[in-house]
């Protein structure tokens, strides 16, 4: 079976690095699906998680945006934070998304409510991609 170079890299360094069958994504524009051969693209990304195809098992890699680079043979993903399920702190996780929970419930002014909400998405794809839940 052919398959594509994939590395996920972070202002931190490298995350994850394979040859995977398929790499599926989200994209600004909608979800993109890509298999070794395809063509040259850069998309940007939305927070999500990352589904990487490889023997037969389905990989997972929360990406909290960034740019998504393609090349017949290779796929990179530059991402301002990454992390694959097994790297991911659960509890640190779940207070997060607690805590966005309570900025957003509160409504005050000087709540930046973007902010909260960005951190509550970043919040639950981590604790999804942990469950397995993509």
């Amino acid at each position: 079976m052919k398959t594509v170079k994939v590395n996920v890299v972070t202002p931190d360094g490298p995350v994850y690095e394979a040859d995977v069958e398929m790499v599926s994504a989200k994209a600004q524009s909608g979800e993109l699906g890509i298999l070794p051969g395809h063509i040259p693209m850069v998309a940007p990304l939305q927070v999500g998680a990352v589904r990487l195809k490889k023997e037969g098992n389905t990989e997972l890699v929360a990406v909290s945006g960034g740019f998504l680079e393609v090349r017949p043979d290779q796929v990179t993903i530059l991402a301002q934070a990454a992390e694959t399920a097994e790297h991911i702190d659960v509890h640190r996780a779940q207070q997060a998304k607690h805590r966005a929970e309570q900025r957003l419930q509160a409504k005050q002014e000087h709540v930046d409510f973007k902010r909260a909400e960005l951190a509550l998405k970043r919040a639950i794809n981590r604790l999804n991609v942990t469950q397995n839940k993509y």
